[in-house]
């Protein structure tokens, strides 16, 4: 690389990290099917967000949103396949999944 710009993989950063980044939200079960849909997209910005934020976003998308995010407690939610609380953080391009309580019989 040119002399004093910084070399992406010395650093293990992708420089595009810096900025807001799409991040794929993935819908399960009765979500899915009162939505419609399976996923959505939504940007987060460089510095990250966390759930429940995202839940907010979430609910301006329609109506149907609206409805099952104004309570999103209710929701089990997972980033990158793992469980986390609507307080976790989410960073530009995690994976994020919301779903239903799981019951047992």
């Amino acid at each position: 690389s040119a002399p004093g710009l910084a070399n992406p993989q010395a650093t293990g950063r992708n420089p595009m990290t810096r900025q807001d980044a799409n991040t794929k939200i993935r819908y399960f079960a009765w979500v899915r099917s009162r939505l419609d849909r399976a996923e959505d997209t939504i940007a987060v910005p460089a510095g990250g967000t966390n759930l429940r934020d995202i839940a907010k976003q979430l609910q301006s998308l329609s109506d149907a949103h609206g409805v099952i995010f104004e309570r999103p407690e209710v929701l089990k939610v997972a980033i990158n396949k793992e469980y986390a609380d609507l307080d976790d953080a989410v960073q530009p391009g995690d994976e994020v999944a919301f779903f239903p309580p799981v019951t047992g019989g």
